[in-house]
């Protein structure tokens, strides 16, 4: 069990607070192939491009885990997963409603999906934040 302490370092969360950002600001964007941005878009042949920008993802949040408490590094495979999650919902989404980024539906599509994202780097951040506290 993860154990999550009634106080955690100001300067922990906002430090893990941070290296998730910039994790997802790497992963999703400077790391993304043109190969997995469309790929995973796609409406057969989607599933190796999704696990391939999934797998950035997580491999970028298991070695943030590494780094500050090694045990916790499996947490890089749930990251993946959900990634990979919400990425699917989003373009299946985007698919039924037949929207393109010309209109308003897309980005809202785009800004759920971003937050969805981010929402799980919190929860992420907070237990690095927690271990790194601990230690």
């Amino acid at each position: 069990m993860i154990d999550i302490p009634d106080q955690i370092s100001t300067t922990w969360i906002a430090a893990a607070s941070a290296a998730f950002l910039a994790k997802h600001f790497l992963a999703d964007f400077l790391f993304q192939t043109d190969w997995m941005a469309g790929g995973k878009e796609r409406p057969k042949g989607w599933l190796l491009p999704l696990a391939a920008h999934a797998g950035v993802h997580g491999g970028m949040t298991g070695a943030l885990f590494l780094a500050v408490s090694p045990s916790l590094a499996w947490l890089g495979l749930a990251d993946a997963l959900v990634h990979g999650v919400i990425d699917r919902m989003k373009s299946l989404a985007a698919r039924r409603a037949a929207v393109t980024p010309r209109q308003a539906p897309f980005w809202w599509l785009f800004g759920a999906d971003q937050t969805l994202h981010h929402l799980t780097h919190l929860g992420l951040a907070i237990l690095l934040a927690a271990a790194g506290t601990a230690a």
